[in-house]
């Protein structure tokens, strides 16, 4: 925090206090090189991480949407509950890392998918259908055999 005063970078907090709203915290600080006071005050950031959709309407992004959908795509699935929960607070953190307030779907999508391959290809391939919106069977075979030589080159590798 710069001194509004003479612009010293360094400051010690004299009294801090909770305003009467609880809304955000008030602190009294000194500067350490002019030793005039100043009062700041720390408001919690509340702009919501948005998600542009496909047509252009954004949404607030909502993390029991995402596991919604995860659960919805693990039915009857070996993939415990933990797993899933580690996958959105994984996307989670991606939205709240990056430097913009807004991601697409396909960008978020694509980073659930990409951990979904790797936990259970069932799972993968039913959250696929829904997320890319597969037109016709054709698409959704296409998938299914990018999917099917990515293990055989991967079994190969092993061998």
């Amino acid at each position: 925090m710069k001194c509004p005063y003479c612009g010293f970078a360094q400051d010690r907090v004299v009294d801090s206090r909770e305003s009467k709203e609880a809304d955000s915290i008030r602190r009294r600080r000194e500067c350490e090189s002019c030793q005039k006071r100043f009062t700041t005050y720390e408001r919690i950031d509340e702009i919501p991480y948005m998600v542009v959709k496909k047509d252009g309407r954004r949404e607030r992004f909502e993390r029991q949407k995402v596991l919604s959908g995860l659960l919805q795509a693990c039915q009857k699935r070996p993939v415990s509950a933990g797993k899933l929960e580690a996958i959105v607070d994984e996307t989670e953190t991606y939205l709240m890392d990056s430097p913009e307030r807004e991601r697409t779907t396909s960008e978020i999508g694509e980073l659930i998918m990409s951990r979904l391959k790797g936990l259970d290809t069932v799972a993968y391939i039913r959250f696929a259908s829904v997320y890319r919106d597969f037109k016709d069977v054709r698409e959704f075979k296409e998938e299914l055999e990018q999917l099917l030589s990515h293990k055989s080159a991967a079994a190969a590798a092993k061998e």
